[in-house]
């Protein structure tokens, strides 16, 4: 069978304080068009269907608008799982019915252990979950490690192969030797690490979420198809897409998807950021993240390049200021609190509320001995 393997929507998330809506949208609209041009069997979805337990309305109405489009319009089976960022029991609601549309959704270690099948393979969908829920669904509490636990789990697992069909995984967690970008959330906490892949070998495919990055692991049968969408600055270049995977003959196929507003990386001197030649080539859509190379004190400097690039993300200096103009020495001779309402509206672009003046006002009298000098 032909199946596309895509993963971590986190469908209500934002990039550093702007709405994603849109981009998420576009990416999905792009992972449709291509399960009906390459005729797949079937969507799989493993994990972080949203970015939070607890999804916003307008993320749920998108996630439901999404799972409606795929599995009902367009008649595709849907193979998911719950992520380390999904609640299980909230994204389970309902799931007596989903099977009926052939919408599998697995959210518990105990389900996992049925196979979904296919005329000619069978999904295991294992879902993101603690080692408290395996000790008790083994009833072993001695189980404190990870990788002891995918072993018991695939153990019982090989028990229901079907030696005639091809058996694909489909989970939620670290691979050893994979790398991470910094948009993925830490589950290496109370045993949950890394799981050797060695210990994968028995399945056809492995079809992995949590990280975002498709190179994040160089495995023949064991991936990650990343994020559709661009989450963090250090995903600026890398190449967001879904597999297309066929169990017989194997052969696997990355296809890219095109951001809809991409992450562009700026790095030049103030001058020629703010020169026609330069902002004017770009979308006013597009997430920019700036390194300065100036040395020099810029006043205003955030403000002041969001009049050409409206959406920047992030600003950095690539060497450390080194001299302040004279004009901006008498800084120094403000009370504290105008510095630091001058310091704060640079760094933010914004005015700082009355609510953090009062933080800051009762900060320093305390520093002070209760006296502002």
């Amino acid at each position: 069978m032909r199946f596309l393997h895509t993963a971590d929507w986190h469908i209500g998330r934002k990039l550093y304080g702007y709405e994603l809506i849109r981009e998420q949208e576009d990416a999905f609209a792009q992972i449709s068009r291509i399960a009906v041009q390459e005729k797949v069997d079937a969507v799989v979805v493993a994990g972080d269907l949203y970015d939070r337990a607890l999804p916003s309305e307008d993320a749920v109405k998108q996630l439901n608008k999404m799972i409606v489009e795929l599995n009902l319009k367009l008649k595709k089976p849907i193979l998911a799982i719950s992520g380390n960022h999904d609640s299980a029991v909230r994204l389970n609601t309902g799931h007596e019915w989903f099977k009926e549309t052939q919408y599998f959704l697995n959210t518990t270690v105990e389900e996992a252990m049925t196979p979904i099948e296919f005329p000619d393979t069978q999904f295991f969908l294992l879902p993101y979950f603690q080692l408290f829920q395996a000790r008790n669904f083994f009833e072993d509490e001695s189980l404190n490690d990870l990788t002891t636990v995918i072993e018991k789990i695939i153990c019982q697992m090989k028990k229901r192969f079907n030696s005639e069909k091809k058996h694909v995984l489909v989970a939620h967690f670290f691979a050893a030797g994979s790398t991470k970008t910094e948009s993925e959330t830490k589950i290496e906490v109370g045993g949950l690490n890394a799981v050797p892949v060695d210990i994968l070998d028995d399945f056809d495919y492995v079809a992995l979420g949590h990280l975002h990055d498709v190179n994040a692991l160089h495995n023949p049968k064991v991936k990650y198809s990343g994020s559709p969408v661009k989450f963090s600055v250090s995903e600026a270049k890398t190449t967001k897409g879904v597999w297309i995977v066929d169990t017989e003959p194997f052969q696997i196929e990355f296809v890219p998807l095109k951001p809809l507003n991409d992450i562009i990386l700026l790095e030049d001197n103030y001058e020629n950021l703010i020169s026609p030649r330069i902002y004017t080539g770009m979308k006013e859509s597009d997430f920019v993240a700036i390194t300065l190379k100036d040395n020099a004190v810029i006043p205003n400097v955030m403000n002041n390049l969001r009049e050409f690039y409206p959406k920047i993300i992030s600003l950095t200096r690539k060497n450390q200021v080194l001299e302040i103009p004279k004009d901006e020495a008498d800084v120094f001779e403000l009370d504290p609190m105008k510095l630091l309402g001058s310091f704060f509206e640079d760094m933010t672009g914004e005015k700082m509320t009355k609510l953090q003046e009062k933080w800051a006002t009762d900060s320093l009298e305390y520093v002070n001995g209760g006296e502002m000098k």
